[in-house]
């Protein structure tokens, strides 16, 4: 699993709803989605780490 395939999904996901600040969806997913994207060499080792144990075994198949 590649971090940037969860973060295009990730950011689908945001841009689906509308950019209103004032709604703690969009706010949630907006903050998370820049915070992963500057530590996506930690989301990296982290997905490679989950798929060892076979957290995407499922979807792979």
């Amino acid at each position: 699993m590649k971090a940037e395939t969860m973060l295009a999904e990730l950011n689908k996901i945001r841009q689906d709803l509308d950019q209103d600040p004032s709604d703690l969806e969009w706010l949630t997913l907006h903050h998370v989605f820049c915070f992963v994207s500057y530590k996506v060499g930690d989301l990296q080792k982290y997905l490679d780490d989950q798929a060892e144990r076979g957290a995407f075994s499922e979807l792979e198949e």
